[in-house]
């Protein structure tokens, strides 16, 4: 396997002293930059200049400074010359175990709170929580602030990078504690501060890591990297289900968390020695703290988009069972089979969309998503009569809107690389860190922790939303098929947050965002 390497050169007696440390510096950045991009030294000055462009993150001066005093090096030539090796980017055997490591962590870190509607429904057939009306605040508070909170501990992370390493472990004890504790409560507010909160912020700090190195171990491949990792949720959506259910079924809530707690602790663990690093720990090479991107034009309508869309995203996984049993007097298998669907779809187009980020702009990618969920939701939900029809639906919906995060990696690469936005009469506005990126390099990983705020806020808000759309089941008998159903407004809204959703490739097309 090819491992590229920095070259640390002695100086020589050759030219003036500014000339040769001039000359030292200029080939010691050189190399940095190439080392973290996984491609060797000796490039031309052209393939250096395509090297940055294709990494997110510039050589940080502490990085340089930690290659050059590293008790790494070996002495080859006896005249002070040193190297030592990183591994490669895209490929090998440690980008494909972090990869591989991450999916893991994203199926059993998400697939959880993905699958509390199992929980749900025991919680409020059983005491003692049964009558108990905020037992969906569990699932709002274990999914929603894991979603909230990603900037938040994405810039902790990046402000102590050596401590960093350690996360992984601190998080996957805190989830496994918090389960645990929460097979002794005994009101609704045991488990909302236990299975809800705590959960939640231990999962996020074992999983902040997955993100943080990403960026770090791919480059070309990036948006395929994302993808993979992504569609662990999928995975954990098909799976989780199952087992908990039966775990319920059996051995009632108590045994099942302590169990689980158990389960989830084993099987997590050994993932911690895979998710490193590819690089030395040093400061990031841009602040965490540098938030000018917020306020850029081309981040905010990505950001808005990125909220409505979220606002219906998650409405199908919280009705589609009841919606099978109530409308089409599914029984229960068939009932629980229609979130199975969409779950195994989202592997599938979770993986596929993730390619397309890398080779496709990602408006494009962004409209294949939200154009597929659309019609998908307008036609075969809104108009389908029967299970078959439903369970296309199914596979449509997990297939294009669970593929809609993995767009984000295009995102972070256009937000952080975006030129300077221009007013009416010319002038730039990228001063003051105001401008779409206005050539300034902005950390892409906080890019991706305020797109996951984004679409936290849509799902907290779409829970009390969606239940005040049908509380009274509007143009229930009024309407045909799926329409008429009581769901009516809850399929029409679905479909329309999908089609606002792909609202960025209309602002590129009239020229509010850069080509």
């Amino acid at each position: 396997m090819s491992r590229s390497s920095i070259e640390l050169q002695a100086t020589t007696p050759l030219g003036s002293e500014a000339g040769r440390s001039s000359t030292f510096g200029t080939k010691n950045n050189s190399t940095v930059a190439l080392a973290r991009s996984g491609k060797p030294p000796g490039q031309s000055q052209s393939q250096q200049l395509d090297s940055s462009r294709a990494t997110t993150r510039p050589p940080s001066p502490m990085e340089e400074e930690e290659g050059n005093s590293s008790g790494s090096g070996v002495d080859n030539s006896g005249q002070g010359r040193h190297e030592f090796s990183l591994p490669p980017t895209d490929s090998g055997k440690d980008a494909w175990m972090f990869l591989l490591a991450s999916f893991m962590m994203e199926a059993f870190v998400w697939g959880f709170p993905f699958a509390f509607g199992v929980f749900q429904n025991y919680y409020s057939t059983h005491e003692p929580f049964a009558g108990s009306s905020q037992i969906a605040v569990i699932g709002t508070c274990a999914m929603g602030i894991m979603y909230l909170d990603l900037p938040l501990i994405i810039a902790l992370l990046r402000l102590y990078p050596r401590q960093a390493r350690y996360s992984p472990a601190i998080g996957i004890t805190l989830m496994c504690a918090a389960l645990a504790l929460s097979s002794f409560s005994q009101t609704t507010t045991h488990l909302i501060i236990s299975q809800g909160i705590f959960y939640a912020i231990g999962g996020s700090i074992a999983y902040c890591p997955c993100i943080l190195y990403m960026d770090e171990w791919f480059v070309r491949r990036k948006g395929l990297a994302y993808g993979i990792m992504w569609s662990g949720t999928g995975l954990g959506g098909i799976t989780m289900p199952l087992l908990l259910e039966f775990l319920l079924g059996r051995y009632g809530f108590r045994v099942t968390l302590r169990i689980w707690a158990g389960a989830l602790f084993a099987a997590t663990l050994p993932l911690v020695w895979f998710m490193k690093p590819r690089l030395p720990p040093a400061a990031a090479s841009v602040s965490p703290l540098k938030l000018g991107f917020v306020f850029s034009r081309t981040f905010v309508l990505y950001q808005v988009t990125n909220i409505v869309e979220a606002l219906g995203y998650f409405l199908p996984g919280i009705y589609l069972p009841s919606y099978a049993r109530v409308t089409l007097g599914a029984g229960p298998f068939p009932s629980a089979l229609t979130l199975l669907v969409v779950n195994v779809a989202t592997v599938v187009g979770c993986v596929a969309m993730g390619w397309l980020t890398d080779r496709l702009h990602v408006t494009t990618c962004i409209l294949v998503s939200t154009a597929g969920t659309a019609v998908g939701t307008f036609l075969l939900w809104g108009l389908g009569q029967n299970m078959a029809t439903l369970y296309a639906f199914c596979a449509l919906y997990g297939m294009f809107a669970g593929a809609y995060t993995s767009t984000w990696p295009g995102i972070m690469r256009q937000v952080t690389t975006a030129p300077p936005e221009r007013d009416d009469d010319g002038s730039s506005s990228g001063s003051g860190g105001g401008g779409g990126g206005g050539g300034r390099t902005f950390d892409p990983i906080m890019v991706c922790g305020f797109l996951a705020l984004g679409r936290g806020i849509g799902n907290v808000v779409s829970g009390p939303l969606s239940e005040a759309m049908i509380a009274h089941m509007p143009w229930k008998g009024e309407a045909m098929a799926g329409y008429g159903s009581g769901y009516g407004t809850l399929i029409a809204f679905t479909g329309t947050t999908a089609v606002v959703g792909g609202g960025s490739y209309l602002f590129r097309r009239v020229g509010w965002m850069p080509a």
